[in-house]
């Protein structure tokens, strides 16, 4: 956690960030990037070897945690799961609960911050919990976030990271217009330094201007917070991996994999991180 910061402050920052994500939704809806406009096509989302850890998902119950318009989730329900998502943004879960009506995915969503998981979903314990690939970096606090895990997980339950790498989180967005393709450290790579503040009209995707709250904040955290959080909440790491390609190209010099995926020409650096561990 931050030193100088209350979870009064934080609580603050995260309402922001809720009314941002808000905002983001119809943006995102529109977007060519989640491509919503035909079939969803789940499965672009998740690398190889996310099903290779994850292993058999039929008869289980999964949770996907911070799941926006949860196409992740719709795989883990076709694979058979029994599937939740939650999110804390009003209209991201409805946007989810309509895109998963129209894909004919048997799929529940839950609206509730993160931190307030395990009262949202009533106590209910799960086999497999699911999040990332730009979720982590929305949490204040992760030793709350490992104990709301431990909760939420049954005994010998998996709970599944794939997270943008804290090096990739520390190079900053993209370049800027005028910039040349060189990798620039803009921020922190560990955590502890308090909020990153964003106050952008544009997402990740393309598609028209964010209208309303433009301001957002993350928070870094280094590979050990993410360890020494599951581990003091009483989860054992058992893999953990790092890859060097994107589901899509960040920068414009990237590559395409015969995976489909993208990844850099050089230097050839972590960009995504699956960590695997039990309760």
């Amino acid at each position: 956690m931050d030193v100088l910061m209350t979870s009064v402050d934080h609580d603050r920052l995260m309402r922001a960030n809720q009314a941002n994500w808000d905002a983001r939704t119809p943006v995102h809806l529109a977007s060519r990037f989640y491509g919503l406009d035909q079939d969803p096509d789940p499965e672009r989302w998740f690398a190889s070897w996310e099903w290779e850890d994850l292993g058999e998902l039929a008869g289980r119950d999964v949770l996907h945690l911070q799941c926006h318009l949860g196409t992740e989730t719709i795989a883990f329900a076709r694979r058979g799961a029994r599937a939740v998502g939650l999110d804390f943004s009003e209209a991201s879960v409805a946007a989810a609960t309509g895109i998963a009506a129209k894909a004919g995915a048997d799929v529940t969503y839950v609206r509730a911050n993160v931190y307030d998981a395990d009262e949202a979903l009533g106590g209910r314990r799960f086999d497999v919990v699911y999040t990332g690939k730009g979720a982590l970096c929305y949490l204040p606090d992760l030793d709350r976030w490992a104990e709301v895990v431990g909760r939420l997980l049954r005994p010998g339950g998996r709970l599944y990271v794939v997270e943008f790498h804290p090096l990739l989180n520390s190079l900053g967005p993209k370049p800027a217009p005028g910039e040349g393709p060189e990798l620039l450290l803009r921020h922190d790579y560990l955590g502890g330094g308090g909020p990153v503040h964003r106050d952008a009209t544009h997402t990740y995707t393309d598609g028209p201007a964010v209208e309303g709250a433009t301001d957002s904040y993350e928070w870094m955290h280094g590979m050990g917070e993410v360890v020494n959080a599951l581990t003091d909440a009483g989860l054992a790491v058992r893999r953990l991996r790092e890859s060097d390609e994107l589901p899509w190209p960040r920068w414009p010099q990237m590559v395409r994999t015969e995976s489909g995926w993208w990844r850099l020409p050089e230097p050839r650096i972590p960009l995504l991180y699956g960590l695997l561990a039990t309760r």
